[in-house]
């Protein structure tokens, strides 16, 4: 019995399942995550669940009603991308063109493929705040200021969980629940 007691001591001071970290260079991996988006609209505040897969140069984002259903997809490749949104479809060379238009909101996918992952995007020149632990506190590009104001762990390189991204009165929060990265 003692040394049965001794051993469940032991498991339970064994350390959980390790957190995802996310890469340490900027070259995208693929990833997923699951969350919530929010955003003021036309003097509301609208939200929606999330979905993004990321594969190389294919990006898929799925907005989802409360109870689950696909409001909106949005799939991003090399040739432009595609809104799918109460039974219609809609084309254009960029996101940020694509969502203001159907949405009324622009979604600036190109760099959100990396701030997601509190990396700057490639090619433009970026600004970097950083909290006392390592970890991206503030990350300025392209005319976009995000604030990381949650991580999953106090790690310099932990996956981001919760962000703020502002630009010319546009603001939205996007908060993560599940990485898989």
């Amino acid at each position: 019995l003692l040394l049965m007691s001794l051993l469940l001591g032991a498991c339970s001071t064994m350390p959980g399942v390790p957190v995802q970290l996310r890469p340490a260079q900027s070259e995208l991996l693929p990833f997923v995550f699951n969350g919530r988006v929010a955003t003021p609209h036309n003097g509301e505040r609208t939200s929606a669940g999330v979905r993004w897969t990321h594969r190389g140069v294919e990006d898929e984002i799925l907005l989802l009603a409360p109870f689950g259903q696909t409001a909106a997809r949005i799939f991003s490749n090399e040739q432009g991308v595609l809104l799918e949104a109460s039974g219609k479809e809609y084309f254009e060379q960029d996101a940020e063109t694509l969502t203001e238009r159907v949405l009324g909101w622009h979604l600036p996918l190109s760099g959100m493929r990396y701030w997601v992952l509190a990396l700057p995007a490639a090619g433009t020149a970026a600004v970097i705040e950083r909290a006392d632990n390592g970890q991206v506190k503030v990350l300025r590009q392209d005319g976009w200021e995000i604030n990381y104001t949650r991580y999953a762990t106090e790690m310099p390189n932990s996956l981001p969980l919760r962000m703020h991204m502002s630009r010319d009165g546009m603001e939205m929060q996007l908060l993560i629940d599940e990485w898989e990265i």
